[in-house]
């Protein structure tokens, strides 16, 4: 799965959110599609595809609950974890905490990212890539190293 892009969306009065065609194209098949949204490592939401949140909820539940650092990451990542379904209109409903977490009122950008999407309010994402200092080239550097793979 490679999911990728921006997508300018509102939320209905109800809270739902409908995905774009182009990204649940990415996605892959529909039927029986069900997703888990969670809070962000930033102020976003993050949507997974079930298949991978399976993964990921894996390897966190592998993690000791005798160490404290373990204990204290499955409790922040876990919180506010919440199973979704979408509707026959390609709608899900925005759970109304993680909602206000993030600060999502009507308008939102989704941005895909490999294998999960992040949910943005319009301004909050504004304001992230406004205030991010990093440059492109010099994080590249930082994070890939001397790989092979061009970046172009």
């Amino acid at each position: 799965m490679q999911l990728m892009g921006e997508y300018e969306c509102r939320l209905d009065p109800k809270n739902r959110l409908r995905l774009p065609s182009e990204l649940l194209k990415m996605i892959g098949e529909r039927q029986g599609l069900s997703f888990v949204i969670n809070r962000g490592f930033e102020r976003c939401l993050t949507l997974y595809p079930h298949t991978v949140w399976e993964q990921i909820s894996k390897e966190v539940n592998e993690l000791s609950q005798f160490d404290p650092d373990s204990r204290e990451m499955s409790r922040l990542f876990l919180r506010g974890a919440t199973p979704l379904e979408m509707d026959s209109a390609d709608r899900i409903l925005l759970p109304k905490r993680l909602q206000e977490w993030a600060g999502i009122e009507k308008d939102v950008v989704l941005v895909g990212i490999i294998n999960r999407v992040e949910i943005w309010g319009k301004d909050q994402y504004d304001d992230y890539l406004n205030a991010s200092t990093n440059n492109l080239s010099d994080l590249a550097k930082k994070v890939m190293g001397n790989r092979s793979t061009a970046l172009t």
